[in-house]
């Protein structure tokens, strides 16, 4: 008996698991159906009816496993069309299917990496838009995987935003930014499909066009709930962080705003959208997020995708894709005979079959039009039913609007408390810095500063203080108000949704009876049909479209009836909300006052304490002033031991550095005077007279070192007199500084005594500075043009007249020395034109020179403010003109065989220096990449090889024209070659000894021409040299010696360098 009980539930499992098999074949077999035909290369869009299977299947099987499956096998990367549908599907898939399908399409997130990338890289238009598409939807996946709590299809309340972005502003911020890459995604697909769409043949009534186009749709939905979440987000940001920071998202929003608007009214004109979908219209502004008001204007953009049937989809479709069963069975002849025979039985004969057959078609007509008329009704229906939803939802949002007002205004009075607890928390690090101040007397001169700072932010905080308590009885009293109008609001908004309930009954009672009518005239329908039923299976199928019309309206009122409830839950929690907020001030309130109670017990506290650290402030700013005297007194005390010191006798100084520190100290004392009267009348500020005695300290002591130093190299006299003023300098500062150190006798410390001892010391170093030319300083510039002037001018007298002498040798000579003459006078002119080239160069940098430092000042003003570098540009110019006259006289003596050959060469090297001075006093002022600089030493080199040319052609002219006597001297005997050979010593040492002498000579006229280079003009006859009767001076090239008739120019006051580092 048991096994026979058990034979049953075996055959039953057997039948069931057989039933699973076939149903999951059948399952299989058309997901693999939808998906071929979903996604195929066609260029035509994706049909909803093959997507919707695709969507529900992933709901049956709860995930997207069979879709990937299948999906893996399709190719991909052959046909751009067919990854552009896939995308597609995809994209479906994720917002409509099952919520595991993210997880399953997460893993194969590579497999669309991949696949965008191979698209990215071709040219192609679909490759554009495969590729911007899956970077899209790795984009969708990833935000979603991270905030698994916002769908994926992005319809979520504004409470799940709130919860999803917390309260710490750093995940705010975080938020914000992963939903402006979202959106930019989502735009920049759209904007490309426009914009190809717009240049290519494809219009959006073509199935290239709409094959194109139809991904958007999941586009706009996306976008518009992208567009709220962003505007909710940043208006919470700009209530946590201050507009500055935010500046860089509001641009981005703003550009977002803007693509948004004009692809939303692009979409909206194509005549592809307008059966499909309602595009909502964005505001002509973005919202203004500096003001928290404007959040009350934000309207969250919805949209509707119209519930419409597709007559001709589902006609094609029929005739396509399915297999729809036969209306006849044709395979079974062997039933046609009784069923006609009770057929003629049961309507008579044929004639009368006819007839009736014609009338029952014609119910059918009738019956079709009625059905039709009540799809129409209901549909009516159900579009009013949707207007009222989408008004209760205006209505609602209003009230959150409101909400989140009132929420602003107490987040604005949070606010404000806080910065009130930063200033008290500002005020206690105050106090930490006075502490630390009495350890580090360093920085007290800056501390007491910031001290000073922060006393008046206190006395200003103390004032804001005060205005904030009474602004804050104000928005109190205004928050009570505030409540008031919430209460009225609150009734108004329960009798509004009083009369809504009531209304909503009445078109559900209405509804009902419409329904109770339907059903009769469905029963009489029906009952009509049939008498037809054995011989037309289409009544048959009309019926069965409309029960399950009726269904859907009977699932239509029962969602109705839950978003009533809905709608009541969510006035429930608006009131408790609304309680909660008044409880919320009110403690908010209470807390205020008792704040403001103990600001007040703080800043008594405050007060006193000020006046304690201001008397302490006194005595440490009196001990600053005690330490700095008393290194001031061990810098000069110093400064004074050096004087004795034998290491310091051969320290030597100029007069003019010690005029400069002896004027640095002069200010220096006029410093320390005027800080000493500020600290008299402000004992809490020593800043300025501490500063004052620093400086002097240094200057004062820098003086007195430089002073002895100077009188090492000065003459007795004066050196006596500057060492002991500098004695008395010392002796004077350390009794004014001992002075300061007490205050019983800082009063009548006066440091007038050391001025009059640092202006003696001052005057000695003018005595002791070397006399310069007793030239004005506004005669320097028109100098200096007239000494350039002047050399041009020598330099093409001496070309004119190297012509005349060429001429005349000419007409004089000829042969050989013709020859050597000439080649001589050829150098010379190549040596004149070299010269005169440079010159034209010096004069372009000179006022290059000037015109880029003399600023606003006339070129006067900058060659008095530059006097040094003036005289030294006159004295190289003179030097170029005298050695250009002297070289010419030098050739006119060779070619008229009265002069020596050496004298020529020596001219030519006297040139080479000259301009060598002329290119160095130019490039003191130079700037460094200057190119007339460059084109100047260009110049200088010609010269000097132009000058090698000149002392070339003397020296081989000198060999072709000397006469050398053959030594002959087999004649002599042996005692005559001895004699011979003696005198021949003799003459030898002889003139080694004058060459010794020379020698010597010749450096002592260097030295006593420079010694004599700084005297007055007035001593000295003017001009470029010219005068025979000058006193001979040695030329600047060691290597062979000047003729006494030469003389060098009048040279300006050279600068006051020792002669070792000048010439070297």
């Amino acid at each position: 008996m048991n096994s026979i009980r058990r034979v049953p539930s075996r055959v039953k499992t057997k039948m069931t698991e057989t039933n699973l098999g076939a149903e999951r074949d059948n399952f299989d077999k058309k997901q693999l159906s939808s998906i071929s035909k979903a996604i195929n290369s066609n260029e035509a869009p994706v049909k909803e009816k093959h997507a919707r299977r695709i969507i529900l299947g992933t709901y049956r099987e709860k995930g997207a496993f069979t879709f990937w499956s299948y999906a893996l096998g399709i190719p991909l990367s052959s046909n751009a069309i067919v990854s552009w549908k896939f995308c597609h599907v995809l994209h479906k898939v994720l917002r409509d299917g099952h919520h595991n399908s993210l997880q399953d399409c997460m893993r194969h997130h590579s497999n669309i990496v991949e696949m965008g990338q191979l698209w990215g890289n071709l040219h192609d238009r679909y490759g554009q838009l495969v590729a911007l598409y899956c970077k899209l939807l790795c984009t969708k996946m990833e935000f979603h995987m991270k905030h698994s709590e916002i769908r994926p299809n992005l319809e979520v309340t504004d409470e799940v935003l709130e919860r999803v972005a917390g309260t710490d502003v750093n995940n705010v911020f975080q938020l914000t930014v992963k939903v402006f890459d979202y959106l930019d995604a989502e735009l920049r697909l759209a904007e490309t499909v426009i914009r190809q769409l717009n240049t290519s043949i494809a219009i959006s009534t073509t199935t290239s066009g709409q094959c194109r186009l139809s991904p958007l749709i999941q586009v706009i939905q996306d976008c518009s709930h992208l567009y709220h979440f962003t505007v909710k987000l940043l208006f919470k940001l700009h209530a946590c962080l201050p507009a500055d920071t935010l500046q860089g998202h509001r641009d981005r929003f703003h550009d977002q705003f803007h693509s948004l608007k004009t692809f939303f009214n692009k979409a909206r004109d194509m005549q592809y959208f307008k059966r499909l979908i309602q595009i909502p219209k964005l505001p002509e502004s973005p919202p203004n997020f500096l003001h928290a008001a404007s959040l009350a204007k934000h309207a969250r953009p919805v949209v509707v995708i119209p519930s419409e049937d597709e007559p001709e989809q589902q006609e094609e479709d029929d005739y396509d894709d399915d297999d729809p069963e036969p209306l006849i069975d044709v395979t079974m002849p062997s039933m046609m005979v009784p069923q006609f025979d009770k057929f003629d039985q049961t309507f008579g004969p044929s004639n009368d079959r006819d007839i009736q057959i014609e009338n029952l078609q014609q119910d059918l007509e009738k019956l079709r039009a009625d059905l039709e008329r009540v799809k129409g009704e209901a549909q009516r229906y159900i579009t009013q039913l949707k207007s009222q939803i989408n008004s209760l939802e205006t209505e609602l949002e209003e009230q959150r609007v409101q909400k989140q007002r009132a929420l602003v205004e107490n987040e604005q009075l949070r606010m404000e408390l806080e910065a009130t607890r930063r200033r008290n928390a500002e005020h206690e690090i105050v106090q930490a810095t006075f502490g630390e101040a009495e350890t580090r007397a360093q920085a007290t001169e800056q501390r007491y500063t910031k001290l000073k700072e922060k006393h008046t932010e206190l006395v200003s905080s103390h004032a804001e203080l005060l205005r904030k308590s009474a602004d804050t009885v104000k928005i109190l009293s205004a928050t009570q108000q505030t409540q008031e109008e919430v209460e009225r609001t609150k009734q108004q908004l329960a009798f509004e949704v009083d009369r809504i309930k009531l209304d909503a009954d009445m078109k559900l009672e209405e509804q009902k009876f419409e329904m109770k009518k339907l059903k009769r005239d469905f029963e009489e329908k029906r009952a009509e049909v049939e008498h037809v039923k054995g011989t037309l299976q289409r009544t048959e199928k009309v019926g069965e479209q409309l029960t399950s019309s009726m269904l859907a309206l009977q699932a239509e009122k029962e969602r109705l009836m839950r978003s009533a409830s809905e709608k009541e839950a969510e006035l429930s929690s608006l009131s408790q909300a609304a309680q909660l907020q008044q409880s919320s001030l009110q403690q908010e309130r209470d807390r205020s006052t008792r704040e403001l109670g103990e600001l007040q017990g703080k800043l008594q506290e405050k007060s006193r304490r000020e006046v304690q650290l201001q008397q302490k402030l006194l005595e440490e700013q009196f001990s600053l002033l005690q330490g700095t005297v008393s290194e001031a007194e061990y810098i000069i005390q110093d400064a004074v031991a050096k004087l004795d010191d034998p290491l310091h006798i051969r320290c030597t100084s100029s007069p003019d550095y010690l005029v400069s520190r002896a004027e640095a100290t002069l200010g220096s004392i006029d410093k320390v005077k005027k800080g000493h009267s500020d600290y008299l009348k402000n004992m809490g500020d020593a800043g300025r007279l501490l500063r004052a005695l620093t400086n002097f300290s240094h200057l004062a002591a820098d003086t007195i070192i430089n002073g002895s130093a100077t009188a090492h190299l000065a003459p007795t006299d004066h050196a006596d007199r500057l060492t002991e003023n500098c004695r008395g300098c010392a002796t004077q500062s350390l009794q004014f500084l001992k002075d300061l150190k007490s205050k019983a006798s800082l009063q009548r410390a006066d440091p007038a005594s050391i001025h009059i001892v640092v202006e003696k010391i001052l005057k000695l170093g003018e005595e002791l500075r070397p006399k310069g030319m007793d030239v004005r300083q506004d005669e320097l510039g028109d100098l200096v043009d007239k000494e350039m002037a002047a050399t041009s001018a020598a330099i093409e007298k001496a070309v004119s007249r190297i012509d005349e002498m060429m001429n005349q040798a000419r007409m004089d000579t000829s042969g050989v020395k013709l020859e050597v003459n000439e080649r001589i006078l050829y150098s010379c002119t190549d040596l004149m034109k070299a010269i005169h080239l440079l010159v034209l160069t010096s004069t372009d940098l000179q006022k290059e020179i000037v015109e880029g430092g003399r600023g606003a000042a006339t070129i006067k003003e900058f060659y008095a403010r530059n006097s040094r570098w003036t005289e030294g540009l006159i004295s190289a110019s003179k030097a170029v003109g005298w050695g250009a006259t002297q070289m010419v006289e030098s050739a006119d003596k060779v070619v008229l065989h009265t002069g020596k050959y050496e004298e020529l060469i020596v001219c030519s090297h006297e040139i080479a220096a000259s301009t060598a001075q002329l290119v160095a006093s130019s490039k003191v002022k130079a700037y460094r990449n200057s190119t007339k600089l460059t084109a100047l030493q260009q110049a200088s080199r010609h010269v000097n090889e132009m000058a090698a040319n000149v002392v070339a052609s003397t020296k081989t002219g000198q060999e072709h024209l000397e006469d050398k006597d053959t030594m002959d001297f087999s004649g002599m005997s042996l005692i005559k070659l001895k004699m011979e050979e003696m005198e021949s010593q003799v003459k030898v040492l002889e003139l080694e000894n004058q060459l010794g002498n020379e020698r010597l000579r010749l450096g002592e006229l260097r030295k006593k021409h420079y010694n004599i280079a700084g005297v007055p003009a007035a001593d000295l006859p003017e001009g470029n040299g010219l005068d025979p009767s000058l006193a001979p001076v040695a030329p600047s090239s060691p290597k062979s010696s000047k003729p006494s008739v030469m003389r060098k120019p009048d040279l300006a006051q050279k600068p006051n360098l020792p002669p070792k580092n000048m010439f070297r």
